[in-house]
């Protein structure tokens, strides 16, 4: 190879504002500084300071020193021998490899009994799989995935040209950390893993393995965070005094209690249920001094639970020295409301910092890009609210993406906002890992919801259950609460033959007449906009709403922002919405219809009917199904409807609402999805018919599960086949309001970067963006709909034919472009 005269200085980045380097050295110490503080959440600093010292330790080869100054414009092709074609060789320098040998080489020699080589696996893992995602310690195909990686050739991974060319005072600090102190402190977190009695009960050997697998994914989130954070703060140095600020949860608390105050002394609030709202915040309060653990919070619908809750996580925050309180809302279009209620208690103009972050877009690519990976966020705030999806993949996802944020989870208070939509097949997969963060990382968690699921009763408790001791239920008496806040009956009203479209349309013309408001929930877009349409040539277009996901989350703020002002002065208001608006959404409708779904649909679509119990008597709840709906596709609503009739049919006369008759109704549901709370996967997925469960823990089923290695998991087997959605979706920017000009400037900007703006602008479009699934997606792709802001950044918009203002986004043109000039 030809020598590079520039190598005495060894390179980890070029900054592209002013061509500034910082070296290899310099990178790993910085880094390895920031891993060991991450690290210390689970008791393992000196573990987190070794992989931040070695992850880069490949740049220190010729190799990859010949590239990164070539791509950089350090080397030139016409005076420079060493120069070689950087846009070819992406991708294909290994500088990972390298330090991930020489921990396996240091580490596997200490002990007597293979303690090292445990040890020695989990920290090679997370240096090798820095730029990949974790890697499959045992591949689909029962290769020892790990051996091969750790074996992988001099030649490919310059271990030894590295050693040579290394600082000195990396070499050094790296032998004085490798050695048995270290591996006496990871063998005594690991040591309580394994422990047979954990949470108060036997613990599995599957769920011991799953927590193993689920430490080694912690301590690799704390190293590429750390790896991320000074990565870019070194692009843009003035990142850094934005970093890790300290909370004073005092200011938080003290905003709260005066809100509170304000809000009791209104005289329109002095009604019955906003003083059992009162009461449901005061015991929040109280119980906020207990132990952290994992707690209940079942209130009913309109109980007050985002204040109640918020009211609990700050004084809990307080007692126990906690970063950052962590929001979990099924439905992005609930977010913006929620972290809209949050700021109105806790922000105030001129703060240091804004309190509250909202983390609810799709629109990071999946392949990140240099300029993407700058603009990711890593919930470094301290409030957040993010959605379940983006929690699931936080936790399970391949690459590295999610994972950077999964260390954030730990030292915070987790509010699970309508728990009960938790997706069926990672049911066992987010037990397990909520006993992890509540048990080693000091991470309380809080299930919020009206219609609480029984995951302290799971059919296969062997695979996995949340531990709830019947003290942390912070409701103590659910039944009378249900008792004092009822406000509507639930009317079955299902026939045989189904409901024709003209009957439902009759019906909610006559609930919205003889009311003055009607809400109408149902279970596809279809019908949405079929009724929507069909009640159109009768109701005038001001009084007429459709809600569905199809829309973008500033167009359906409008429509909710119309609708409550409406509603508020007794104007008309008929509105055909999907699901999205029975969960958390903050609007008062004195009649519901909503379609046969699971009964905790039916008990939230409740939520929305006589909420603030405006009406004299209580309001009535319709449930009705339709004759033809195309629901084979979205399991969830079927198998839920199929146990509601039963429900309806074994409990006729008693209130369908009562908290024994939705425990009757989970028993049921949960006991008929057992066989998916595992996340089955198919053979084209895992090699085999195998579930996610298993191949992040035993992986016994592996043909190569007699391989002499202490991890077997398939990480990236399991993060590749994982998705928090079935069908996983595209996000694009749609041209709504504001959303055209973010459009223009977006295009405008990737042409000549300007990264402070583009994070900006893509922060902003979040709430411009629509989810779009696959068969949609394709049509939209046929019909060149969509395109992306600037080739490889991964980011689309929507052509604006494709927009309705009706409807939301098409896959049929629905209206006239107007010229964009870029």
């Amino acid at each position: 190879m030809i020598k590079n005269p520039l190598n005495k200085v060894h390179i980890a980045h070029v900054r592209s504002t002013d061509n500034g380097i910082q070296t290899v050295s310099t990178h790993l110490l910085e880094v390895a500084e920031i891993t060991k503080t991450l690290a210390s959440k689970i008791n393992v600093p000196e573990a987190g300071e070794l992989i931040g010292l070695l992850h880069d330790f490949g740049k220190y080869s010729e190799s990859f020193q010949n590239y990164i100054q070539s791509g950089t414009g350090l080397l030139n092709a016409d005076i420079d021998d060493a120069y070689v074609d950087a846009v070819a060789l992406k991708g294909k320098i290994d500088h990972s490899t390298a330090g991930a040998q020489w921990v396996w080489e240091a580490l596997s020699k200490v002990g007597k009994n293979g303690e090292g080589k445990l040890c020695g696996q989990i920290l090679a893992l997370c240096i090798a799989s820095h730029h990949s995602g974790l890697i499959d310690c045992l591949k689909p195909e029962g290769v020892n995935g790990f051996k091969d990686r750790i074996n992988k050739d001099d030649a490919r991974s310059h271990l030894a040209e590295c050693k040579q060319n290394a600082d000195a005072a990396i070499l050094e600090q790296a032998q004085n950390l490798a050695d048995k102190p270290l591996m006496l402190a990871m063998l005594k977190q690991i040591s309580l893993l394994m422990r047979k009695e954990q949470h108060g009960q036997t613990i599995s050997e599957a769920i011991r393995h799953f927590y193993i697998g689920f430490w080694t994914r912690f301590l690799f989130s704390c190293l590429i965070d750390a790896d991320r954070i000074n990565s870019a703060d070194f692009e843009i140095p003035k990142n850094a005094s934005y970093r890790n600020k300290a909370v004073s949860w005092d200011i938080a608390i003290k905003r709260m209690e005066f809100f509170l105050t304000e809000q009791q002394s209104t005289p329109n609030n002095n009604t019955q249920i906003n003083a059992i709202r009162n009461t449901i915040s005061d015991t929040c309060k109280n119980r906020a001094q207990d132990a952290q653990g994992i707690y209940t919070l079942t209130v009913p619908t309109g109980g007050g639970k985002t204040y109640a809750s918020l009211r609990y996580a700050l004084h809990h925050a307080k007692k126990h020295g906690l970063e950052r309180i962590i929001y979990i809302i099924p439905y992005t279009s609930i977010i913006e409301q929620n972290a809209q209620a949050i700021r109105k208690v806790v922000e105030r103009e001129g703060d240091e910092y804004p309190w509250v972050l909202e983390h609810h877009s799709n629109l990071e690519p999946e392949n990140q890009t240099w300029h993407s990976k700058l603009a990711a966020e890593n919930w470094d705030a301290p409030i957040v609210l993010t959605t379940m999806v983006q929690f699931l993949e936080t936790l399970f996802s391949g690459g590295t993406r999610g994972v950077r944020r999964l260390h954030q989870l730990a030292n915070s208070v987790i509010i699970f906002d309508e728990i009960q939509t938790l997706p069926i097949n990672c049911t066992y997969l987010f037990c397990n890992a909520l006993n992890f963060l509540s048990a080693y990382a000091k991470t309380t968690a809080v299930l919020c919801t009206a219609t609480q699921p029984l995951l302290d009763q799971l059919k296969s408790p062997e695979k996995g259950q949340l531990l709830i001791p019947e003290k942390n239920h912070l409701i103590a008496d659910v039944r009378q609460l249900f008792d004092q806040l009822k406000r509507v009956e639930i009317s079955n009203k299902t026939k045989p033959e189904g409901w024709s479209l003209d009957e439902i349309t009759e019906l909610a013309l006559s609930e919205f007449n003889s009311k003055g408001n009607c809400l109408v929930i149902v279970n596809t877009k279809a019908w949405a906009q079929a009724l929507y349409r069909q009640c159109s040539k009768t109701v005038d277009t001001d009084s007429l709403f459709h809600l569905s996901t199809n829309q973008c989350s500033a167009h359906r703020s409008e429509l909710f922002r119309r609708m409550r002002e409406r509603l508020d002065v007794k104007l008309p208001v008929l509105c055909f919405s999907t699901q999205l608006i029975e969960a958390g959404v903050d609007i008062d409708f004195a009649s519901v219809i909503r379609f046969l779904a699971g009964l905790d649909s039916i008990a939230q679509a409740a939520g929305r009917c006589n909420r603030n119990g405006r009406l004299d008597a209580a309001a009535t709840v319709h449930v009705v199904n339709p004759e033809k709906e195309t629901i084979d596709q979205l399991i969830d609503i079927k198998v839920g409807r199929e146990k509601t009739r039963r429900v309806f049919s074994e409990v006729d006369g008693k209130a369908l609402l009562d908290p024994d008759v939705m425990a009757l109704y989970f028993n049921y549901y949960f006991y008929e999805r057992a066989d998916q709370m595992d996340y089955p996967l198919t053979e084209k997925q895992a090699g085999r018919t195998d579930t996610l469960l298993s191949l992040l823990g035993e992986n016994k089923t592996n043909i190569g599960a007699g391989n002499a290695l202490h991890l077997k998991q398939a990480f990236m087997t399991a993060g590749n086949a994982f998705k928090a959605i079935d069908a996983p979706t595209q996000s694009v920017i749609v041209p709504y309001g504001q959303g055209k000009e973010l459009i223009i400037e977006l295009c405008g900007l990737t042409k000549k970067f300007e990264v402070t703006r583009y994070y900006a602008c893509l922060k902003q479009a979040q709430k411009f963006s629509v989810n779009v699934f696959p068969n949609v997606w394709r049509k939209l792709r046929e019909q060149q709909a969509v395109y992306e802001i600037h080739p490889g950044e991964g980011v689309y918009c929507l052509d604006e034919r494709y927009y309705s203002q009706e409807f939301g986004l098409s896959s049929e043109p629905v209206g006239k472009a107007e010229a964009i000039i870029l």
